[in-house]
């Protein structure tokens, strides 16, 4: 009964730091795979003639590893962590929520070993997914169950802004979920199954999903992160709470129209493209009024930039998303998009979003977090934190730069027409003209991923130099 009385009293850290400790580990890992696919890229003997290790099955284990491993791992350490201190309860279920980690890492480990060994799940046939695709479903559900669970029986009237994007993206991923997996097995007893669309109807549900992914599971969520850990590093309150509404539900409405701009100049309906376009464009405004509103939050509190590696993370990071954002509607425009499409441009403006945006927030966040769970008042190496800020940022500006200027190239190489008609170029002379570019990219990878190993040495040290502890919550009196 006093053990009871004491949980009662204290947040449930634990899952916290698991999954914390997760989100550095797997990121490692993906932007390890991210680097060996970028040398493939420039040197495609690389794959030393292994089925397993080609860029075909890699990549998928990349982009799977980078945004639900490194950057889901980031979006529960977070949340739970968040939703505990906004709502000044302990989590709703300790049990569901440790099924929530231990459930993500089987996830996560199951498409470790079914994606290189070509389990994939293509649009029309897949082998050995549904199942993984139900265990998602359960872990998903029990995470919203443990979510929502605390905001309802929280001690505060106020629901915090932070709650209201991570709960948007808690929902909106499990509806992406559940559409865009709609299969059919084939038998109860059979790993295989068939997708429940064809056609261009495929083609839409799954771009509606894989914009919508980028809208809720790599925006919605993040800023979650943001409208916290902004405001706690630098000691301000957020800018303007009443934008940070506005920016809200501008934000979750406008998004999910947005995917048909992945299918311009397709067999997909011209007025379809087109509403994808309007609220492309539409888009621009709630997501720069988010940015605005997170680096108007150091109002008053400039000067801590100069010697707070961990804001300057915070604060690059919306930079980044301010440029990413920017950026996706002007390339959703049509005549834009004619030029842009099946480009290394578009794989450019994937990663500035990608490690800009969601890798420099969630390393932040990450550098606010350890310490407070482990019981020091700073990461093992304030140095180190600098040296990784520095190393990640250059990666990126030569990531994108690169990917930039090989996109637009290629655009222009396969469009240009000689007097005749016939093509100037051949698509083999545009991939040899990439050549230099993909060798920087690798470059930008590899100070990327470096910065990301001394951030898993520092965290190390961290956790070992440290202890877990216990934070009681206040004593609140609920407000009627």
């Amino acid at each position: 009964m006093a053990f009871a009385n004491m949980q009662a009293t204290t947040y449930n850290d634990k899952i916290v730091r698991q999954f914390a400790i997760m989100t550095v580990v797997w990121g490692v890992v993906g932007m390890l795979v991210g680097v060996v696919i970028a040398a493939q890229l420039a040197w495609p003997e690389l794959n030393l003639g292994i089925s397993y290790l080609s860029f075909g099955r890699l990549r998928p284990l990349h982009t799977n590893a980078v945004i639900f491993a490194f950057g889901g791992c980031g979006l529960f350490a977070t949340s739970y962590y968040v939703v505990q201190r906004t709502c000044q309860v302990r989590i709703f279920s300790d049990k569901l929520a440790a099924f929530t980690f231990w459930g993500w890492q089987l996830v996560i480990l199951s498409a470790a070993i079914s994606l290189p060994l070509g389990f994939t799940q293509s649009k029309e046939y897949a082998e050995l997914e549904w199942p993984i695709d139900i265990l998602i479903t359960l872990v998903w559900v029990s995470y919203a169950i443990v979510f929502f669970g605390t905001v309802g029986t929280r001690k505060v009237k106020h629901i915090y802004v932070a709650n209201w994007f991570f709960g948007a993206f808690i929902l909106a991923v499990a509806l992406l979920h559940l559409v865009n997996s709609a299969a059919l097995p084939v038998s109860m007893s059979s790993m295989k199954s068939y997708s429940a669309y064809a056609g261009v109807q495929d083609a839409m549900v799954q771009w509606w999903y894989g914009h919508n992914a980028v809208g809720f599971f790599l925006t919605a969520g993040f800023l979650g992160m943001m409208y916290y850990f902004i405001p706690k590093q630098a000691g301000r309150p957020v800018y303007s709470y009443r934008l940070s509404i506005v920016h809200f539900w501008a934000l979750i409405f406008t998004y999910m129209w947005a995917g048909p701009h992945h299918l311009h100049y397709t067999a997909l309906p011209d007025w379809t493209q087109s509403v994808g376009m309007v609220f492309s464009l539409i888009l621009l405004a709630p997501s720069w009024g988010g940015m605005i509103n997170g680096i108007m939050t150091l109002s008053g509190a400039w000067h801590k930039l100069r010697d707070d590696p961990i804001l300057r993370f915070l604060i690059v990071s919306l930079s980044f998303y301010g440029m990413s954002t920017f950026e996706g509607p002007m390339m959703a425009i049509k005549t834009v998009n004619a030029l842009s499409h099946y480009t290394d441009w578009t794989v450019g403006h994937v990663h500035s979003g990608a490690l800009g945006w969601v890798g420099l927030v969630t390393m932040g966040s990450m550098y606010y977090l350890i310490p407070r769970l482990f019981g020091q008042k700073q990461m093992f190496s304030v140095k180190a934190i600098e040296v990784h800020f520095y190393m990640a940022t250059i990666g990126i500006v030569l990531y994108i730069a690169a990917l930039w200027i090989a996109g637009v190239m290629q655009g222009l190489m396969w469009r240009s027409i000689n007097p005749d008609g016939t093509l100037t170029y051949t698509f083999v002379e545009s991939v040899k003209a990439s050549y230099p570019f993909y060798v920087l990219r690798l470059a930008g990878g590899l100070l990327y991923l470096s910065g990301m190993i001394i951030m898993l040495w520092n965290t190390i040290k961290t956790a070992t130099a440290g202890r877990s502890v216990t934070v009681n919550i206040p004593n609140v009196v609920a407000h009627a």
